[in-house]
């Protein structure tokens, strides 16, 4: 089993930044590339980003193109999403996804492994 854990959540001003992490434990050996998500309440669960197994393919949704930045550590088997000029409408639970293609997936039933979610408010 593969257990992933996010951190970093919390409240900030629009224009702000606030980076997430997401750290992966137990069957590591079995994922591959890793993706983010969010879900605002009352919408469905979007693609925000992903990340091949070696780092060097990473894909965007056009909403967060430009201001939002994934990047991972294999040595401490963790993912990171630096989120910046962030929105009000980027308010969401942002969670992280794991896969065993070493290929990223913009579907979220492309992931097999998924974390809890921590809240990120953008307000003023």
């Amino acid at each position: 089993q593969v257990q992933l854990v996010e951190s970093g959540g919390g409240l900030v001003q629009p224009g702000g930044s606030l980076r997430l992490s997401c750290a992966a434990s137990g069957s590591i050996f079995s994922i591959n590339a890793m993706g983010w998500f969010r879900q605002a309440p009352g919408k469905e669960r979007e693609f925000v980003a992903y990340i091949s197994r070696s780092g060097g393919s990473t894909n965007y949704a056009d909403a967060v193109k430009g201001r939002f930045t994934v990047s991972r550590d294999n040595a401490k088997n963790t993912v990171y999403l630096q989120m910046n000029s962030l929105k009000p409408e980027d308010t969401a639970v942002y969670y992280c996804a794991a896969r065993g293609s070493v290929h990223g997936s913009t579907s979220a039933s492309g992931y097999g492994y998924w974390g809890q979610g921590t809240q990120v408010t953008v307000s003023s």
